[in-house]
Formats: structure tokens, sequence, C-alpha cells
């Protein structure tokens, strides 16, 4: 293994959580960050002739998505990574998110490939996927940071966007978020498959830099393949960028509908013991794959119960009959796992993690 994929793989073994986690004492939405993919010397991907860019297509969206979402939720500060044609390195994308401790991260993208047959769009979240085809536009996405000058290897790592074997490191890479990102980009693929670019290629995870470091759920549109040629007709309509940024809404609204239910439900007290025990606990992990009780990976933390859903593998500690007990349980579990935030299930879901 090369000296600069060792010390990544060091890098992502020591980093397994995100390294900047918002002190969230809700579930509530208060802040989104919208991000424009690409801009300024950066165009994204270009359409045949150099006339279409995706830089333009991606501000496009992003500033109509950010107005809809201030008139219809006041309350709610949305924050752009750029709104105007600038160049943005990606650590600084996801520096923005951070430091507002933002609770949603949305990255707009365009599409691209080598086969013109390729259309539809697709929502990404951060994880390892191996598939060509998402091999493919990761590659793509991630290659920009080649414009950021001969020390982009020291910033990212070690971290070469060209070579495959860089990205088996992100199958190590923890995201205690992954649930409410998957949920997210459920929601977008569902308005996305309305139209007027059809074809549904779903919700996928792939290791793209720019959701790494985010510390909150976070979801990366491809809205369409500039590459090919009824897609690009769509992407090229200033009325189509409307209604992307309206499907792009609404399922924001869904989204915020579930966790502000979520919230309000939290809030009630659990059923009497008589009944089916509901109980409060704190999630610290969210993976694609099981881990023993003794992993390195909680950090020495006991009382690990796994909630299996679908596919994932959410990892919790405690069981708390009050919100308050795992409230001040969370302050301490947050000196470790900053991103830790608090769920309430019935007691027969969780299963006891053995060593």
């Amino acid at each position: 293994m090369p000296r600069s994929l060792l010390f990544l793989l060091i890098f992502a073994i020591t980093q397994s959580t995100p390294l900047f986690g918002q002190e969230r004492g809700r579930v509530g939405i208060s802040k989104v960050v919208i991000d424009a993919g690409h801009g300024g010397k950066d165009p994204g991907t270009v359409a045949a002739g150099g006339r279409v860019k995706e830089k333009e297509i991606t501000l496009s969206v992003a500033l109509k998505l950010g107005e809809m979402i201030s008139n219809s939720y006041p309350h709610i500060e949305v924050i752009y990574t750029r709104k105007s044609d600038i160049y943005l390195m990606l650590d600084k994308r996801s520096e923005i998110a951070n430091k507002s401790r933002a609770d949603l991260f949305i990255s707009i993208h365009v599409n691209g490939a080598r086969s013109t047959a390729a259309s539809g769009t697709e929502s990404f979240v951060m994880g390892s996927d191996k598939s060509r085809s998402n091999l493919e536009v990761t590659m793509l996405e991630n290659s920009v940071i080649l414009l950021e000058g001969d020390d982009y290897k020291s910033r990212y790592n070690g971290f070469n966007p060209n070579d495959p074997e860089s990205y088996i490191i992100f199958s190590l890479l923890q995201n205690a978020h992954m649930e409410q990102s998957l949920h997210f980009a459920s929601f977008i693929q569902q308005e996305l498959s309305k139209g007027p670019i059809i074809e549904n290629r779903g919700v996928k995870q792939a290791p793209f830099l720019v959701l790494w470091k985010t510390g909150m759920p976070s979801v990366l549109v491809e809205l369409g393949f500039i590459t090919n040629q009824r897609d690009l007709k769509i992407l090229n309509d200033k009325r189509a960028h409307t209604k992307f940024a309206r499907q792009i809404f609404q399922a924001f609204q869904s989204y915020h509908s579930h966790y502000y239910k979520e919230e309000r439900e939290m809030e009630k007290p659990p059923t009497p013991l008589s009944q089916e025990r509901e109980i409060y606990t704190i999630q610290i992990l969210s993976l694609s794959r099981s881990l023993p009780g003794n992993s390195k990976e909680f950090k020495g933390l006991g009382g690990i119960y796994l909630l299996k859903k679908d596919a994932l593998h959410k990892f919790v500690v405690g069981k708390f009959s009050t919100l308050n007990e795992a409230k001040e349980q969370q302050r301490e579990i947050r000196k470790q796992f900053p991103d830790a935030f608090i769920i309430k299930i019935k007691e027969r879901q969780l299963q006891r993690l053995t060593n």
C-alpha cells in the first residue's frame, strides 16, 4: 500500500466520526446549507460544444430552492456556500456547513458519463459502493480537488481522486446521520421521479469528498446527465430549474414534517409499563454492518445496544425512562461522540451486543 494511502487509512480510523459536530438540543431544523456544485474556474460537467455548464445550472436551482425554503419557513436560516460564480474548494463547503452548525446540507450537481445513453436523476449519501457506475460519478465529482493546487494531497490526507484504491478507505468512515440522510435522499428521489427527467436511478452511497466531513445529515443530488441529449434539453431550460427546486423543496417539506413530528412525539411521556414499554436511548453510530460490543469504535463505552432497521445497524447507548435522564447522559456521551442524539423506541427493538 502506498505511503499516502497508509496515512489516509490511519486518518480514517482515528476520525471515524464527523470532525465537526453541531450541538443539537432538538430534532427540528433551524439552519440549512445549500451548496451549488462547482463554480468559477471549475465549470463542472460541460455539454458538447461548451455552451451549457454544470456550475450555471446548479447555482440557478440552489438560489430558487433557498428562496422557497425562506418564504415558507421564515424561522429557518438558509445559508449558501456560494451565491455567485465563484470557485470554492470542496473542504471549504463542508467547513461552511459545520461552522454554521447547520441541521441539513444539500449539495446540487449535474451528472456526466462516457456513455451518452446514461440518463436520469440520483441522490447520494456518504458511504462506500464498489459499483463501476457509482465510482465513475464519484471520481468525476472528486476530481475538482486537482484544481486546488499542488498541496491538495496534504489538504485531503493523501487522497488521490483518480486512484480507485483511495476509495477503499472510505468504507471505514462512519456517519452518525446516515439514517436521516437516507430518508431525505429518498424523499428527493420520490419527487424528482415525477419528471421532467423521468428516469429514477435511486438513492446510493458513495465516497464524495464534499460529504466527507459534514457533521449533519447530508445529500448530494444529481439532477440529470448533461452528456445525454434528452436530459440536456431539460437541464438547459430555466423553467425546469424552477421545477427541480420545487421538487427538492417538497422533499424538504416531507423531511421537515417527519422529524418535526418525531420531535413532538419525543416530548410525550413514555407508554406506561403495563403496556409495551417505550424508552429513550442515545444513538452514536449508524453503519451498514454490525460490530461486537467490545469494538474500538465504541471508545470504551459500555451498555451498547443494536437497533437493526432495514440495511442499517444503529448503535445506541443506555435505556432511559424519561427524556431528561437521556439528556443528562447525552451530555457525557457527546464528549466522545459529538453528534450523539436521542431517539425514542420500543424497548423490545433493542438487542444487547456481545463481545
